[in-house]
């Protein structure tokens, strides 16, 4: 069983390993909220902070995954915009998936950081290098977290984990010097 809540330099040392961040959908990329409208469109709101952090990770050959028990044209759409080429909708057993990505990209599970909020992330928390949990996760997936983000789900999630990667891999800098100029 993993130790719960690193230290700020632990987590560091551990993200400069990190080749692949999985990122749950609701309640992590999105508010949690689902908008049902007519002839069966589903409506899903995402925050632009994510779309570049997620793009920094991918620029600096990080893989990006998705791992989500629903099944969204939305997520779909949006994860195409990005280039993310990762994407597993409508798991059940999210264990699965996560085998499956990183036999494909050859990855140890040292090597990934998965981001969750409700109690269907925690197996997967609990089993990677490093299990984030979003500021407002479940209680009991907090809990259990290596860490904590200060965003909630939904409100630029992706964007504080991408910048603690690449700030733990020496990235982070050279990325924000380069809108300096």
């Amino acid at each position: 069983m993993k130790e719960s809540h690193l230290t700020l330099a632990s987590l560091k040392e551990k993200c400069c390993s990190t080749k692949l961040v999985i990122f749950d959908v609701d309640g992590v990329l999105t508010d949690r909220k689902i908008y049902f409208m007519d002839h069966h469109l589903e409506c899903k709101a995402f925050n632009a902070f994510d779309g570049l952090g997620m793009k920094w990770l991918l620029s600096s050959n990080i893989e990006i995954g998705i791992i989500t028990t629903r099944r969204s044209v939305a997520v779909e759409r949006r994860m195409r915009e990005l280039d993310v080429r990762h994407v597993y909708q409508g798991q059940e057993n999210k264990r699965e998936a996560l085998i499956t990505l990183m036999r494909k990209l050859k990855l140890s599970l040292e090597e990934v950081v998965y981001v969750g909020d409700d109690l269907p992330d925690l197996p997967l928390m609990r089993q990677v290098g490093v299990g984030i949990a979003v500021a407002d996760a479940a209680e009991y997936v907090r809990q259990h977290a290596d860490w904590v983000t200060k965003t909630p789900g939904g409100k630029g999630v992706a964007r504080e984990v991408s910048e603690l990667v690449l700030s733990a891999q020496g990235k982070l800098a050279p990325i924000l010097k380069t809108y300096l100029s």
